[in-house]
């Protein structure tokens, strides 16, 4: 079957599932086959070029089992899905969340001709060529790692969906473009005060589920993330504009690490 590809950015789904109560409880061939057959699911996916997994156990009630996949082939996000959701594996798991989006660059970056003018004027028309060079490789650089991501695997990894307010006092559509880019601007300068200790990916989702963003953390250490949250709850464009849905954080792992981890062996 020929894949299905977006046009702009890659889909990411965030599937997570809950054991199914008494199923695991007897270690026999069932939750051992079960357990090959998650991961042989995951592995299917990651097999194509650029198609990866992050996988975690989710600290808490709300959920057991959390994957991420990213790839550029939404017919492969389908086929691991439904691979998860038949045989001896959909018999262990029984679904809570599933959130689909896709990867996306910030309206608000600034474009290759925002570039070139910042760089003139900061360095006149006879200095400016060598700086404009690494200037515009630095956009394209973010541009593609926002679009094409490929993340590494840290100890932590929280998720959440979010939306702006559209309320009658704080509608964040109503706001002029400069206006909400000079807001987002602000935003943006809390989440790099954590750069090295949390990673983010914000991807789109507005038309595909039933939030207008997916954002994931990475990190080492559970205290980064709480705290870069709590940061960014102060600013205007979360504390006027912020509305969230339900925060889900996990321990990842090695695909063929979650047989253990779930007690599928």
């Amino acid at each position: 079957m020929e894949p299905l590809v977006p046009s702009t950015g890659w889909g990411v789904t965030h599937l997570y599932y809950r054991l199914r109560a008494g199923r695991t409880a007897e270690v026999d061939k069932d939750a051992e086959w079960a357990g090959k057959e998650l991961v042989a699911a995951i592995d299917t996916f990651t097999a194509a070029p650029d198609h990866q997994v992050l996988c975690s156990t989710v600290l808490g009630l709300k959920a057991d089992l959390g994957i991420m996949a990213i790839g550029p082939d939404l017919r492969r996000h389908d086929a691991l899905a439904r691979a998860l959701s038949s045989g001896l594996v959909s018999e262990m798991l029984d679904p809570v969340l599933s959130y689909v989006s896709l990867t996306e660059t910030s309206e608000y970056m600034a474009t290759v001709e925002e570039t070139r003018a910042r760089v003139l004027a900061e360095h006149g028309p006879e200095g400016a060529e060598a700086h404009l060079a690494e200037a515009e490789a630095r956009l394209a650089k973010y541009r593609d790692d926002k679009l094409h991501p490929r993340l590494p695997r840290r100890q932590v990894l929280a998720f959440y969906p979010m939306s702006k307010a559209r309320d009658p006092d704080a509608n964040w559509y109503r706001l002029p473009f400069e206006q909400r880019r000079a807001l987002m601007s602000g935003h943006a300068a809390v989440g790099r005060r954590y750069a090295g200790r949390v990673l983010q990916l914000v991807t789109g989702s507005t038309g595909l589920d039933d939030h207008e963003w997916g954002v994931t953390l990475l990190a080492d250490d559970l205290a980064a993330v709480k705290e870069i949250v709590y940061e960014m709850r102060f600013d205007e464009v979360t504390a006027t504009y912020g509305r969230f849905g339900p925060f889900l954080v996990g321990l990842t792992c090695e695909p063929d690490e979650l047989p253990e981890r779930l007690r599928l062996n």
